[in-house]
């Protein structure tokens, strides 16, 4: 029930009849994240859940060099990142 997520789920194969109903996620966005659950119904019925986590790609590191840079001593990289 994502946003715009029919428009964005598809089967793998083109019969799921033929006992493969996997689906593919296209464009996995961070409203994604949720319980996904897959009834199968024969004969007898039989669910599954999976739980999706879509984490937030990081946004660019800032870095910086702090001490001199003079042959032998120390220096310290900071990076930083959102």
């Amino acid at each position: 029930s994502g946003s715009g997520l029919q428009d964005r789920v598809a089967f793998v194969q083109n019969d799921p009849s033929q006992y493969d109903a996997s689906i593919r996620l296209a464009d996995l966005q961070v409203s994604d994240t949720g319980t996904y659950q897959c009834r199968v119904k024969k004969n007898t019925v039989a669910v599954h859940e999976v739980i999706v986590t879509v984490q937030e790609k990081p946004a660019t590191p800032q870095c910086w060099t702090e001490g001199e840079l003079i042959e032998g001593s120390s220096i310290l990289l900071r990076c930083y990142s959102r």
